[in-house]
């Protein structure tokens, strides 16, 4: 899934300055760990917005789907008689 991540978004674009409000314990501990903060919210988001655009064409193309399920189911795969097992 990480290189789905990658591919995702646009890397080498720019970075742009942001204010957010994050829970002051969890802040503190992240950076008691040291980890990138930014590097963090930047891979947990491109993981988000990833998600997102999945259910997004999966809702758009629901019904193509459907159809095609229904073909599948009542006409069979164009391959069926061309397997041997």
């Amino acid at each position: 899934m990480e290189v789905a991540v990658l591919l995702s978004y646009d890397s080498t674009a720019p970075k742009k300055a942001t204010n957010l409000s994050v829970n002051s314990d969890l802040l503190s501990q992240a950076k008691d760990l040291h980890l990138n903060i930014s590097s963090v919210l930047e891979s947990a988001l491109a993981e988000k917005v990833l998600e997102e655009r999945q259910k997004a064409w999966l809702a758009e193309n629901q019904d193509a789907i459907a159809r095609y399920n229904k073909t599948i189911s009542e006409e069979g795969a164009f391959s069926d008689k061309l397997r041997s097992f």
